[in-house]
């Protein structure tokens, strides 16, 4: 019988060695069906409704914070955030380069001049050295991104925030579960903001949240999203009585539907993170022992809980002769084992074009950094020729679909001499 080694690669014309479904995202059961059905039946749709309350409450105790707050989505997320902790024009937020754009864009979008700093080669979170050297005495804020699967150093990047006063607000769009040291993401900083959007580990098509602990930047926030009302009083009751809050406010509210999706994902996020971290550190530790080109970011042991919008690897085209990453995935994905890459770098990105009139670089002078000529090594690097990720679908998989995964890779790099050629 022959064995992995002999066998022909699926782009040789071989069989797959993948030959189970990828796991269905997002989740649907029928209480998520028959509590957005009894929504729909109470006519009560939006303007902070019983089930936004309901999942607000709830999430903010899994978080560990004292409020969270629902909103349209985890863009609007980051600029109400930046703006509740005094973000005003001009000031100067550090962002890592190697994020979505939203990042960014949140920022650019209140009228914050953007200072991308570079990241970790192998975790790809901000790194703590380049957010230091970037600070300047226009920085006001600071954005972590706790990105794919690792999180940003949050023992060395608050304390340097802390010494320049500089205000911390993380993205966690990537790590609804996640743990530092025992404390959730989203939790670390003066406000956490959050993702809700279809990809997300846990979703209502779209939305987001913003959690934190002080009272005044709850109530800015709200009278932002609420189009201006807001609590009176937040540590009696965070939602009522409503008074106006002498904001310039907008309308990102979310809707009652998308709680209803919200608190039913919730119930399953705990058993869904613990089936990732499994198959994560599985796939860790059999990558290791293969010692091959491909191998998952090394987890830092203050990470108490990581969840996972995708597993962060990396790739070594020198332990594959040379053979570079595009060519290693691609065969990889022939086996019906598909392996992505991450975003480019922001100040680059094809989805942003900075210099258009739509943005509103163009019509600002004295910008901290030259967009146009910008490099940083590490993320360029990354982008181009290391960086490896695993949706985190694939994590939910069962035993035998994880072998199937590993048995792929194991039949690639048997065969790196004829992928070579």
């Amino acid at each position: 019988m022959a064995t992995l080694t002999a066998a022909r690669l699926a782009s040789e014309g071989g069989s797959p060695a993948v030959t189970l479904p990828t796991p269905a995202w997002p989740v649907v059961e029928e209480a998520d069906a028959a509590l957005v059905a009894e929504v729909v039946r109470s006519g009560v749709w939006s303007w902070i409704g019983p089930r936004e309350r309901e999942f607000c409450t709830a999430y903010a105790d899994f978080i560990g914070t004292r409020f969270c707050l629902g909103l349209a989505n985890g863009t609007v997320t980051m600029q109400c955030a930046l703006q509740a902790v005094e973000v005003v024009p001009g000031d100067e937020v550090i962002v890592p380069a190697l994020t979505w754009v939203a990042t960014a864009q949140a920022a650019m979008d209140i009228g914050a001049n953007v200072v991308f700093a570079d990241i970790d080669p192998v975790t790809l979170a901000l790194d703590p050295a380049s957010f230091a050297a970037a600070i300047t005495p226009r920085t006001k804020a600071v954005i972590p991104v706790h990105l794919y699967g690792c999180m940003c150093d949050m023992d060395a990047i608050p304390d340097i925030a802390r010494r320049h006063g500089v205000k911390v607000i993380e993205d966690v769009a990537h790590q609804h579960g996640s743990r530092w040291r025992g404390k959730g993401a989203g939790s670390l900083g003066d406000a956490g903001s959050f993702s809700f959007q279809q990809s997300k580990v846990l979703t209502s098509g779209e939305g987001g949240a913003v959690t934190c602990d002080d009272p005044e930047v709850y109530r800015t926030i709200f009278a932002l999203k609420q189009v201006g009302w807001t609590p009176a009083d937040p540590a009696a009751n965070p939602f009522e009585p409503l008074v106006m809050g002498n904001k310039y406010g907008h309308n990102y509210r979310l809707t009652e539907m998308q709680a209803a999706l919200l608190l039913c994902g919730l119930k399953r996020l705990p058993a869904q993170t613990a089936r990732r971290e499994a198959n994560a550190q599985r796939l860790a530790a059999a990558l290791a022992a293969e010692g091959g080109p491909l191998q998952a970011a090394p987890r830092d042991p203050r990470v108490t809980t990581q969840a996972y919008y995708s597993q962060t690897l990396f790739y070594d085209p020198a332990k594959a002769s040379g053979i570079p990453r595009a060519r290693y995935l691609a065969a990889l994905a022939a086996e019906h084992c598909s392996f992505g890459t991450t975003y480019s770098p922001v100040y680059r990105s094809p989805l942003l074009n900075l210099a258009d009139a739509t943005s509103p670089l163009p019509f600002r002078r004295d910008l901290p950094q030259d967009y146009a000529t910008l490099r940083l090594p590490n993320t360029e690097r990354a982008v181009a020729e290391t960086a490896v990720t695993l949706s985190q679908k694939h994590l939910l998989g069962t035993d035998e679909y994880t072998g199937q995964l590993l048995a792929a890779i194991r039949k690639v790099n048997d065969s790196l001499d004829r992928l070579r050629e």
